[in-house]
């Protein structure tokens, strides 16, 4: 009976000591500045994110949170950065589809893709649109099937760089429709677009985000949205699944991550916060304004998604035969 009651006891205080250690771990956020790493320039759709969600978030721990670019190396220079910051929190990655592209694309990386971070939410996501010049005599997927099938490699997809959700985009559609066309890459989003909508290139797939002006001005044609539904911003535009190709479906996610090792209360508390800036009525109208949907998913799901998508990427990478520059 003694053992019995003594064994209860420990059992109970190791509990307490547990849950005690979690909520210290927990209270510890935003106890130091944070620093959020863009492995991108200033401007872009991932930077935009990630400052928007710093501001919600120093708002709602009290606590200063910096955004800072470290570009350089496709994304490399500030992966690496992210992965070797120190893991109390303090330090975090806006992490988005390219991280999963890079693990299957570049060789010889510097830390471990599939577990230098953990995920922290998936933040937003929109869905990718093909894209064509409007002097491409086709009205819809199937026509334009047919014209690459009538002479073949004679189309030209652009992308922002070999690599990118762009490329990727492209050759996606090559290998599910199973049509030939030629890869035409360019330095950013920019140029490609210029050239789209002069001709030089005729086809494009591309986050939502970018081509809506575009599209909506009427420079651009969109046939198809690759996504399970579609969008709320191009509601005429129907899905890859409802033109018979189910499964032909791409999103443009940007999330949050800590450096492995950060302790899993700091990851859950860092959840709850980050996702309950992106639900207020600011950060709802921002990301409308920009095509993104809010996802604000958990750790594990979050988590999930990464894993997938480098297995995905990595399948069609290998697939198609594309290498880094």
């Amino acid at each position: 009976m003694q053992r019995s009651a003594r064994w209860l006891g420990f059992l109970i205080s190791v509990t307490v000591t547990s849950v005690l250690i979690a909520s210290a771990q927990a209270q510890v956020v935003g106890a130091k500045p944070i620093t959020v790493i863009v492995p991108y320039a200033t401007g872009g759709a991932t930077d935009i994110v990630a400052r928007m969600v710093a501001q919600q978030l120093g708002t709602r721990l009290g606590t200063p949170v910096i955004v800072e670019n470290r570009q350089g190396g496709g994304g490399v220079v500030g992966w690496n950065a992210a992965a070797r910051a120190a893991p109390d929190g303090n330090t975090l990655l806006a992490m988005e589809m390219s991280y999963s592209i890079s693990a299957g694309l570049t060789p010889n990386l510097p830390y471990n893709p599939r577990t230098a971070f953990i995920p922290i939410n998936t933040a937003v996501s929109v869905g990718h649109v093909l894209v064509i010049n409007p002097a491409v005599p086709a009205k819809n997927i199937k026509e334009l099937i047919v014209l690459a099938k009538a002479e073949p490699g004679k189309l030209n997809f652009g992308s922002g760089g070999t690599g990118t959700n762009t490329h990727l985009g492209g050759e996606l559609l090559k290998a599910k429709l199973g049509i030939s066309m030629t890869h035409v890459p360019y330095r950013g989003a920019g140029a490609v677009l210029a050239d789209l909508m002069a001709g030089q290139v005729q086809v494009l797939v591309s986050a939502v985000s970018t081509t809506l002006p575009l599209v909506q001005g009427g420079k651009l044609r969109a046939l198809m949205m690759l996504s399970d539904k579609r969008s709320d911003v191009l509601p005429d535009v129907p899905t890859a699944a409802e033109e018979g190709f189910p499964g032909l479906e791409m999103n443009y996610w940007v999330g949050f991550a800590a450096p492995q090792g950060t302790p899993q209360a700091v990851v859950d508390k860092l959840n709850q916060e980050i996702n309950a800036g992106l639900l207020t009525p600011e950060s709802q109208k921002r990301l409308k304004e920009m095509a993104f949907v809010p996802v604000a998913n958990t750790p594990a799901q979050a988590a999930q998604l990464l894993e997938s998508e480098i297995n995905r990427w990595s399948t069609l990478i290998k697939q198609q035969g594309i290498q880094a520059e």
